[in-house]
């Protein structure tokens, strides 16, 4: 039985260390703010990463988008580019039937000409033939006749009837483009 008042010292040092009563209960506050904090501090964690990874996934997809969007301008620029060379310059002039200049002339500031003008070379002018749009005149419409078996459809002739009138509300008439006072256009 001497191993009892060992137990007893023992037992003793330990309710020292564990108070029991009024101290138990200050304790559980304290353990559960701890508790909250740590599940408060993981769940913010968790939200930061989905918010990071969601920026990350928006920057992926901004970055593909810009590298679309510069290549459609490059190649815009390589299609300026191309249109702007000179012989597809020239080329496309041609097709208009523009010709190229004489040597050219200035007027200095006192009104005298310096240079000499020459004009564009005769041969090489193309100038199209401007036809006036010939007057559409409508065609008289034949009344219905019944018949059992259909008639050939009509052909146009392409002169007009006599007896057909023409008014002034039904003839194209063409107007002339004046000239921008907008300098520059």
């Amino acid at each position: 039985m001497s191993r009892n008042p060992e137990l007893k010292g023992r037992a003793a040092r330990l309710a020292r260390l564990f108070p029991a009563g009024p101290g138990q209960a200050a304790r559980t506050p304290f353990v559960l703010l701890v508790v909250f904090l740590l599940g408060g501090g993981l769940i913010g964690l968790l939200v930061l990463n989905s918010a990071l990874s969601e920026g990350g996934f928006r920057l992926d997809d901004l970055q593909k988008d810009t590298k679309s969007l510069t290549d459609e301008e490059q190649a815009l620029q390589r299609d300026v580019d191309a249109y702007a060379a000179p012989d597809a310059l020239q080329r496309r002039a041609r097709e208009l039937g523009m010709v190229p200049g004489g040597d050219p002339a200035f007027l200095n500031p006192d009104g005298t000409v310096k240079g000499v003008p020459s004009p564009a070379e005769q041969a090489a002018l193309r100038i199209p033939e401007v036809v006036p749009p010939e007057a559409i005149v409508p065609e008289p419409v034949p009344s219905p006749t019944p018949t059992a078996t259909p008639s050939p459809a009509p052909t146009p002739t392409p002169t007009p009837t006599p007896s057909v009138s023409v008014s002034a509300a039904q003839v194209p008439v063409a107007t002339p483009t004046l000239p921008s006072t907008t300098p520059g256009r």
